[in-house]
């Protein structure tokens, strides 16, 4: 007598299977869609981060002198008493002053402290298309020792910490920081 086995799938077994590989693709899919949607995160944080550092170079690229640099003492003067008119001790922008150019612009580095940004705009005032959802803020404060450089004459600090701090949408922030030393060059 020949005995023959049987061949194939019973019920079970296929509906077993189906529900195993229905999990094991619910679980790639998962993982996919959690991925494609935080890949859109690492450019806001890019876009946030290329913001703040160029508004770090621009504040740092203004002049940081003891005098006003409208003063003509600015380039000379060894002390705040050496300015032919007020010293630039006060943090945070003259009367008049503001950040675009068609205006007073800001003409010191500490004129920054304070400076907000809701949208981005450029030094003419004009709103940057596709920034509209970020904002910055700027930090100016005074170190009183840098790297144990203590200054000359008390309140006479040589040295600011400038932070710039993006927020992007998503909430998504990024700071950067740079110091801006005092050029004095009689000093």
């Amino acid at each position: 007598m020949f005995m023959s086995k049987a061949r194939g799938l019973s019920l079970i077994e296929l509906l077993v299977f189906i529900v195993v590989v229905g999990v094991a693709v619910t679980g790639v899919l998962s993982v996919y869609s959690r991925n494609a949607r935080a890949s859109a995160d690492p450019v806001v944080r890019k876009q946030a981060a290329a913001i703040a550092e160029s508004l770090l170079e621009e504040v740092l690229a203004k002049p940081f002198t003891y005098c006003d640099p409208d003063d003509a003492n600015a380039e000379t003067a060894t002390s705040s008493a050496g300015c032919a008119t007020m010293p630039e001790t006060a943090m945070g922008p003259e009367a008049g002053e503001t950040r675009t150019a068609n205006l007073t612009p800001f003409d010191n580095v500490n004129d920054y402290q304070g400076f907000s940004l809701a949208g981005i705009s450029d030094l003419t005032g004009a709103a940057v298309a596709g920034l509209g959802g970020y904002s910055a803020t700027v930090q100016v404060q005074p170190v009183a020792n840098f790297n144990g450089i203590a200054p000359a004459v008390p309140g006479d600090n040589e040295t600011l910490l400038v932070t710039v701090t993006v927020t992007g949408p998503g909430n998504h922030s990024v700071s950067l920081a740079g110091y801006r030393t005092r050029y004095a060059p009689n000093l």
